[in-house]
């Protein structure tokens, strides 16, 4: 049996090329502009976390 993915997109984003999608398990991401590209494995929700918390702003 194949279970297929279910990517979601932010709303912020539904009308520009430039984002990344998430799967509803949260556990790969890809680029919304080649979704038969490859897919990232990752830990979204922590990723997700640091991002909110300004970890990653220069």
């Amino acid at each position: 049996m194949t279970t297929t993915q279910v990517w979601i997109k932010s709303t912020r984003s539904q009308n520009t090329s430039t984002c990344v999608e998430v799967t509803t398990t949260l556990d790969e991401i890809r680029d919304s502009k080649n979704p038969t590209g490859p897919t990232l494995r990752a830990a979204v929700t922590p990723l997700v976390r640091a991002i909110r918390s300004g970890r990653f702003d220069g």
